[in-house]
């Protein structure tokens, strides 16, 4: 969060893109900084993706990072939906 209210004060547009799990703790991260960054989250979790599943997951997302990289207000966080299910814990 940091480093993206760092660039936009330099005026580099930017969005933070974290995963759903995050989106409390960026709120509060956020207001913290006195910042409304754009964010976008992507379905938690992310560490146990196959490579296909990130590449569907950033697939998924691309089109709303665009959006609010290049809209000049930002109201609000938004969740990129979910196309693949969430990993499992079969045969843990």
């Amino acid at each position: 969060m940091h480093d993206i209210v760092n660039l936009e004060g330099l005026g580099v547009p930017s969005v933070f893109v974290a995963s759903s799990e995050f989106i409390e703790a960026a709120d509060a991260q956020a207001s913290a900084l006195g910042a409304d960054p754009a964010r976008v989250f992507v379905p938690h979790p992310i560490q146990d993706r196959t490579d296909d599943e990130l590449r569907t997951l950033a697939d998924d997302a691309v089109d709303q990072i665009l959006a609010a990289i290049t809209s000049p207000t930002i109201t609000s966080p938004t969740i990129a939906a979910p196309t693949i299910a969430a990993p499992t814990d079969e045969g843990a």
